[in-house]
C-alpha cells in the first residue's frame, strides 16, 4: 500500500465508524416500525384518518377474509404489535417474522394489482423485506435486545424468522380460503 492510501484510508475512519451499522438500523426501525404500528392503529383504533375497527372488519370481508372481525382484527394486531416490537428492537426475529407473516397476506391479496402499478404488491414486498432483512441483522446496538439474554439474530433466527412467518402466513391463507 502506499503512504498516500494509508493516510486517505485512516483520514476516512473515524471513532462513530463502529456505530454506523447500528444508526442505520435504529433509522430503518424507527420508521418502518413506526409506520407499520400507525397501520395497525388506523385499523384498530381509526387514529391517524384510518378507517377505524368496523370499517377495517367490513373491508377484510369484502377481501374474501371471513369472519372480517376476526381477520381484520389480527391484521391490525400483527401491524401494530409487530410495528411496535421493531420500533423499540424488542424481540426482533419474532417481531420480524409477524411483519413478514402479515405481509405475505398483503401480497396476496394486492398481487392481481401487478407490480409498480400503485394498487399492486410493491408496498407489501418492500415491508416484507425489510422485515426479512431485520429478522437476519438483528436490531442493533440501540435497541432493547441489545445486551439481553433473549438477544437474537444471525442466520438460523433469520431462516427461522422466515420459516414461521410462511407456515403462519400461508396458514391464514388456508384458512381464508375454508371460511
Amino acid at each position: 500500500m502506499t503512504r498516500k492510501s494509508v493516510l486517505e484510508r485512516t483520514a476516512n475512519n473515524t471513532a462513530l465508524d463502529g456505530i454506523s451499522t447500528d444508526i442505520g438500523l435504529l433509522l430503518v426501525r424507527a420508521v418502518f416500525g413506526g409506520l407499520l404500528a400507525a397501520h395497525g392503529a388506523q385499523k384498530l383504533f381509526g387514529w391517524f384518518s384510518g378507517p377505524g375497527w368496523r370499517a377495517n372488519a367490513d373491508g377484510f370481508e369484502s377481501m374474501g377474509y371471513n369472519p372480517g372481525t376476526v381477520f381484520g382484527t389480527l391484521a391490525g394486531l400483527s401491524e401494530f404489535t409487530g410495528g411496535l416490537l421493531l420500533l423499540l428492537g424488542l424481540l426482533t426475529p419474532l417481531a420480524a417474522a409477524i411483519v413478514l407473516g402479515t405481509m405475505i397476506n398483503v401480497i396476496n391479496t394486492t398481487w392481481a394489482g401487478g407490480l409498480l402499478t400503485g394498487k399492486g404488491y410493491e408496498m407489501g414486498l418492500l415491508f416484507a423485506v425489510v422485515a426479512a432483512a431485520l429478522a437476519f441483522t438483528g436490531p442493533g446496538k440501540f435497541s432493547l435486545d441489545a445486551g439481553r439474554p433473549w438477544h437474537r439474530q444471525g442466520f438460523v433466527w433469520g431462516v427461522g424468522a422466515v420459516i414461521l412467518a410462511v407456515v403462519a402466513g400461508v396458514f391464514t391463507l388456508i384458512l381464508k380460503w375454508v371460511l
